[in-house]
């Protein structure tokens, strides 16, 4: 029998073969890791840094590719900005964005899959130097620094805990308490995304690590997430240009009741994944609230703009509307129908 992911998003295993394994990944000094690089297929092609290529109407660029004309807008974040659930090129936010919905300056897609917001930030200090003139920079992220905010202490440190960190402490000696979410034990073939793999027990006698209650979770990823807006906000300023935060939507943070297709999919992924023992608390819509709350107030204080999408987009999804691929992740209907509410909260044309 055929699987729901093989019949309703069969282009689902070209990201599984090239970006979600970790023989295929590219391991990289201070980000840790980053995409295949000159990567060229029908679903997804990137460029000779491994940068996605976003479309315009007539035109397509990225980071390390074909240059953009400036000014351009940068969209940042990680595995939903980089277009994980996108059939093509041309249906990811970047190329909605720019081909459609605020077509007036070229977008430029800056997403890195997988990142939380330590890499996020690093990965503009480290290619700065490769973009056009920016007038727009808009942080589209948040999930994945709340979603390692639930790893012990001694896997936060003083930056905030990353997937693969169990490998990462493994090769380096240093001594960790069980580790977790970070998707295994390295090797070609095993996988890192946010949703695979679950708790890995060190060994038989090895005590599970008591999970951090969700206020400290809460209070762990707004921390660093406005820790590094700090830093943005200065280097916005530096270059002219206007930031803005969103906070990125969750399929169950949108609405209670997924489409049907979404139902099949979201079962057949918890037979494999344990996203609900793996997330389950902070997956609960009145949690996304919590926190955009907490993430609202600080980007106040900053004056950065700050936008929660996951209410707006409930307001205008129908039930019948298919957006997600997983909980995380759009198909192409859901990257359109998030670019052109995301042009509309950020009144760009």
């Amino acid at each position: 029998m055929k699987s729901a992911r093989a019949t309703l998003t069969p282009h689902m295993l070209t990201y599984e073969e090239k970006f979600d394994d970790r023989g295929q990944i590219r391991w990289l000094p201070y980000l840790m890791y980053f995409h295949p690089a000159n990567h060229t297929s029908e679903v997804v092609n990137t460029d000779t840094i491994g940068f996605r290529i976003s479309h315009g109407a007539d035109d397509h660029a990225s980071v390390g590719g074909r240059k953009a004309q400036g000014p351009a807008r940068l969209l940042v974040g990680s595995s939903t900005v980089f277009g994980i659930g996108a059939s093509h090129d041309a249906a990811t936010l970047s190329s909605r964005l720019w081909s459609t919905h605020a077509p007036s300056r070229p977008w430029l897609n800056f997403g890195g899959r997988s990142f939380n917001s330590t890499q996020e930030l690093l990965l503009f200090t480290l290619y700065r130097h490769l973009l056009p003139e920016i007038d727009e920079i808009v942080i589209f992220s948040g999930f994945n620094d709340l979603g390692l905010a639930r790893l012990p202490e001694d896997r936060r440190g003083d930056h905030g805990a990353f997937f693969n960190c169990g490998d990462f402490f493994s090769r380096m000696g240093a001594p960790t308490s069980d580790a977790s979410a970070d998707g295994g034990r390295p090797g070609r073939g095993r996988r890192r995304g946010l949703f695979r793999g679950g708790p890995e027990a060190a060994g038989p006698a090895a005590p599970a690590p008591a999970v951090p209650g969700l206020d400290e979770q809460i209070a762990t990823a707004a921390g660093l997430t406005l820790r590094h807006l700090d830093t943005w906000r200065v280097l916005a300023e530096a270059l002219g240009a206007r930031l803005t935060y969103v906070l990125q939507p969750l399929a169950t943070w949108v609405r209670e009741a997924p489409a049907p297709e979404e139902i099949a999919l979201f079962e057949e992924l918890d037979r494999i994944s344990h996203f609900g023992t793996v997330y389950g608390d902070i997956a609960a819509m009145e949690s996304g609230r919590r926190y955009a709350e907490a993430l609202r107030d600080g980007c106040a204080k900053r004056g950065v703009r700050f936008f929660d999408i996951s209410p707006v987009l409930g307001e205008v999804v129908t039930p019948q509307d298919w957006l997600f691929v997983d909980r995380i992740h759009f198909t192409d209907e859901g990257h359109d129908l998030v670019a052109g509410t995301l042009a509309g909260l950020l009144e760009l044309s």
